[in-house]
């Protein structure tokens, strides 16, 4: 397992996506609770022991009212993940940011200092990871140089990740070395239903038995 990089300025910030329309949820996923606290809540205290800056890209700003994170809306709204990706690296006190949703709340902290172990000491626009093919957007880093290019995008209307990916300079993670640090790639997993909820309640508890036991 990789040690902490000393990435000092390089990697200091993490982004948290709380964008979304939550429509298949039902209601806003920024205030699912699981147990005592939200998952929100749950992954910032993750990620707090690996990155000095947190930052909230939310279109309910209110609900952080005091919050000692940095809170930011989209500036260029309607634009799917794009616009939060946009707004984040902007407000990015780092070269790079790394990027996660408020509704994954399984956070890889050895697998974050894998990839920031890949990209230390090579120049890239990104890291991500390839599963089934597909290309991972979050659990991933960006760097600020890709801000025109996110925002010449946004201007022609494009708001595929994928189509980014093919215009930046990207350093994809095979699936074999995710699956070395996430046995089943839960690190990847979104809350997107209800259904999603029960089964990530019954995964926590059998796993919270087996440490007990």
């Amino acid at each position: 397992m990789c040690e902490k990089i000393d990435g000092s300025n390089k990697f200091k910030t993490a982004v948290i996506l709380a964008g979304g329309k939550s429509s298949r949820m039902g209601f806003d996923k920024q205030i699912l609770k699981i147990g005592n606290k939200t998952v929100m809540e749950s992954v910032i205290e993750k990620l707090k022991k690996e990155f000095e800056e947190i930052i909230i890209v939310t279109n309910k700003p209110e609900l952080y009212t005091n919050s000692p994170y940095k809170i930011v809306c989209d500036e260029i709204k309607e634009k799917g993940p794009l616009s939060g990706i946009h707004v984040g690296l902007k407000e990015s006190s780092s070269k790079y940011a790394y990027f996660i949703a408020c509704d994954m709340p399984n956070v890889n902290i050895q697998y974050i200092r894998y990839m920031k172990s890949k990209i230390k000491n090579i120049q890239v626009d990104a890291c991500v990871t390839e599963n089934s093919k597909r290309i991972e957007p979050f659990n991933a880093f960006y760097c600020k140089s890709i801000i025109p290019k996110i925002e010449i995008q946004i201007l022609k209307n494009k708001r595929s990740m994928r189509c980014l990916m093919s215009r930046i300079n990207v350093l994809c993670i095979d699936e074999k070395e995710a699956l070395q640090y996430s046995s089943n790639l839960e690190m990847f997993k979104n809350l997107n239903t209800i259904d999603d909820v029960v089964a990530y309640k019954k995964i926590n508890r059998a796993l919270n038995i087996k440490t007990i036991i």
